[in-house]
């Protein structure tokens, strides 16, 4: 029988509602054997998750998402075994950090004009870690001006939205040659977004083989709720670039998109993953 794999999680580290250890042991209550943490701009949750997957018997891949822009379109960037000890690498992330601060603090603002009056605050205590748009959500749903956090987005704070403000962000290209120079493996997160209706909505025939000259090692293609299709289309440009094929759940809390260890990520791309680092094996061999 395969093990449950999961390369793509969010904690309240970043913007997900488990504590890194909670994510951990819902995981392995699930029967995820492999787990990566990648939280939005920060490492801050991985030392409590790795202490939680010895416990647990769960093998854990350190890891981190990072937001980018690639022809004025979102586009993020994971990356796997960065550096999570104090120096150049996490000064940046602080910066990155500090952007989305200033970024919730201006919706906030937007919001208030709007008369849908929000507390900083408020935002903040819901945070714990770094801020992001779903805790701006939450804030307004507890307010009492929308009904679901998905209204929150498709009403005010989404792109294009009357309070929503742009994210300070790296382009794509710098992602991947940040994370690689620091030792990590960068790998495309949700290179289609789950509402797009075709499959090439950031050109990616053209922008893969620039990021792969880059250092990208992968992509996801077993992700959330992609139909087959999908996952089938993004495989044959997995193949077809020689990227790894890597995927997860985009996991941010239960009844929250996809469940956990849900979306058959293959052991051997984790193996890939691990040999793109150069050998180094921080976590056990994944068998099936």
């Amino acid at each position: 029988m395969s093990k449950l794999i999961d390369l793509h999680t969010h904690s309240t580290a970043s913007d997900g509602v488990l504590s890194p250890a909670d994510l951990v042991k819902h995981a392995a209550a699930l029967g995820v054997r492999v787990l990566a943490l990648t939280d939005h701009d920060t490492t801050d949750g991985v030392a409590e998750a790795q202490a939680a997957a010895d416990r647990a018997g769960v093998e854990f891949i350190p890891g981190i998402e990072i937001n980018t822009d690639y022809q004025d379109s979102s586009l993020d960037v994971l990356g796997y075994w960065a550096p999570t000890e104090p120096g150049q690498f996490q000064d940046r992330l602080a910066e990155l950090r500090d952007a989305r601060e200033t970024r919730g603090q201006r919706m906030v603002e937007k919001l208030n004009r709007l008369g849908r009056p929000v507390r900083w605050e408020r935002v903040r205590e819901l945070a714990q870690g770094a801020v992001g748009r779903p805790h701006v959500a939450r804030a307004m749903v507890e307010a009492g001006h929308v009904g679901s956090i998905n209204e929150a987005f498709d009403l005010y704070i989404g792109y294009g939205r009357p309070a929503y403000e742009p994210r300070t962000r790296l382009t794509a290209l710098e992602a991947v040659q940040f994370i690689r120079a620091y030792g990590g493996v960068p790998v495309m997160a949700h290179p289609i977004p789950s509402h797009a209706q075709h499959l090439d909505p950031f050109r990616l025939e053209e922008l893969l083989p620039r990021l792969k000259a880059a250092g990208l090692v992968g992509m996801d293609v077993y992700y959330g709720t992609y139909a087959v299709d999908t996952v089938q289309r993004l495989l044959a440009l997995a193949r077809r670039f020689d990227l790894v094929p890597a995927g997860g759940s985009d996991f941010h809390g239960p009844d929250m998109g996809a469940p956990l260890g849900s979306t058959g990520v293959p052991a051997e791309s984790v193996e890939r993953l691990r040999q793109a680092r150069g050998g180094k094996n921080m976590t056990q061999r994944v068998s099936n």
